[in-house]
């Protein structure tokens, strides 16, 4: 496989980006970045700091700073892939709903984007990578030698997303879930500064009645049969 081949996976929340993408490099070999995971960090720091989501200006400086101190780590596991805030591990922290809505909130602000956007093509600029968000294959790499878009339904993502919260024991209800889904889908599609869309040059892959194997399998494939 080529050193800098870089994988690009956009879609919305809950198309099961994060699974597939951890899946897929495993099975080629390649390091995982999740950029969504940055976002979602800067949302909480800005919690615990006391910052609201809404304080465009407070959020960027925030973010400027986070980014200068070096206080956001993404680490390669076992499992995938852990993410520090100022060396603790706040890998279960940024996935709770409100860190969802957070995200969605604070990536909307220039400041922040700009600030993490040197950050992501950084960790993926040596290629060997699969890049997972929602603009990495319209904002952070345009170039990416492979892109794909990875949807489902609005019903099934939010199943998904009310039996992952179920799991770990969170009292939640589907029809909130499905609510919470929509919110975040008009968010990111809506939002002035990279909105949420489909690269003109990016497969699209429908993940509601696939198995997830199978659907690795498939991308897997169709990344070997362009640089294998």
């Amino acid at each position: 496989m080529r050193r800098l081949v870089r994988v690009a996976i956009d879609g919305p929340a809950g198309a099961g980006k994060s699974t597939v993408a951890r899946g897929l490099a495993d099975r080629l070999g390649f390091l995982l970045l999740d950029t969504g995971a940055l976002y979602r960090t800067v949302a909480l720091a800005a919690r615990r700091a006391g910052v609201s989501w809404e304080d465009d200006e407070a959020v960027g400086a925030l973010a400027e700073r986070l980014v200068a101190d070096h206080a956001i780590e993404l680490q390669r596991t076992d499992s995938g892939m852990a993410v520090r805030y100022r060396g603790e591990d706040v890998s279960l922290p940024i996935r709770a709903p409100d860190m969802s809505l957070g995200a969605s909130r604070v990536s909307a602000v220039p400041r922040v984007r700009t600030a993490l956007l040197a950050m992501q093509r950084r960790a993926g600029e040596e290629g060997g990578v699969v890049l997972e968000g929602r603009d990495i294959g319209t904002v952070v790499f345009p170039d990416a030698e492979v892109k794909f878009f990875l949807t489902a339904s609005s019903e099934v993502r939010a199943r998904r997303r009310f039996e992952e919260l179920t799991l770990r024991g969170e009292e939640v209800s589907l029809a909130d879930t499905l609510a919470e889904v929509i919110q975040r889908d008009k968010a990111d599609t809506e939002r002035k500064v990279a909105p949420l869309r489909r690269a003109d040059d990016a497969i699209l892959v429908d993940s509601s009645e696939r198995e997830v194997g199978s659907l690795i399998e498939e991308m897997a494939r169709v990344v070997e049969a362009r640089f294998g």
